[in-house]
């Protein structure tokens, strides 16, 4: 089995734990409203909300690219526990439907934890509901708990990162171009959800730090093979 190019988890964990914690620590409330700002209009509402190319091409179409992709991958899994050409290829297609399952699969369940309302909802942005922080006690609904934290259609793009990590051993250079692929498509069905006032700035930076950590996670545990010196090394520091 081939091994795995080095990478410094004091940096991969770090820089995103850091991150994490940072949003925990300083409320990024003031920077939130201020990013929304930018999108909402008064009396007219978020330049994106009736916007049919957003909604109908950068929301659903482009949800449906990831799904696609999922669906492939689920797909070659399946064909790989056969005598298939796909068969070396067992491990990494397994890491993918996992990575690519679970960074889409804890939004949902967040979103019903937290009931975050949408800033579309919000009483600053014409609707009915009080801003409450993450950690804060929530206000009591006026018309229903909220739905928005943290946000599902960056995940649909940030989820891809998983790719990355699975090329990153056999083809690193495919494997980067991916990385930006996926970048730039969280980035931008972020903005999309920011633009239509479905998303602060924070609920989707959270969600590109939780899909990178649970990429990089399941990468370290399932694929990633160091040199044999390195692993050795390793070792013998812990002892």
């Amino acid at each position: 089995m081939n091994s795995s190019p080095y990478f410094d988890r004091r940096w991969w964990y770090g820089v995103p734990l850091a991150l994490l914690a940072t949003l925990l620590i300083f409320e990024p409330s003031r920077l939130d409203f201020a990013v929304a700002d930018l999108f909402y209009v008064h009396g007219l509402g978020f330049i994106g909300r009736h916007n049919d190319f957003l909604e109908e091409v950068l929301h659903d179409r482009a949800k449906q690219l990831t799904i696609a992709i999922g669906v492939l991958a689920l797909a070659g899994f399946l064909l790989s526990l056969l005598p298939t050409r796909l068969r070396p290829y067992r491990l990494t297609l397994g890491y993918l439907v996992l990575a690519m399952g679970l960074a889409t699969g804890f939004v949902t369940p967040l979103k019903k934890l937290t009931q975050v309302h949408c800033p579309w909802s919000l009483e600053q942005y014409g609707g009915a509901e009080h801003f409450s922080p993450l950690l804060g006690p929530r206000a009591a609904p006026v018309e229903k708990p909220g739905n928005c934290w943290p946000g599902g259609h960056a995940a649909a793009g940030f989820a891809l990162f998983a790719l990355y990590f699975a090329l990153r051993d056999r083809y690193p250079r495919s494997a980067r171009t991916t990385l930006i692929a996926a970048t730039v498509l969280g980035v931008l069905f972020s903005l999309v959800r920011m633009a239509q006032g479905a998303h602060f700035l924070s609920h989707n930076l959270w969600t590109a730090l939780l899909c990178w950590l649970i990429s990089l996670a399941l990468y370290d545990l399932m694929l990633y093979r160091p040199l044999p010196h390195l692993a050795a090394g390793l070792a013998a520091e812990a002892e």
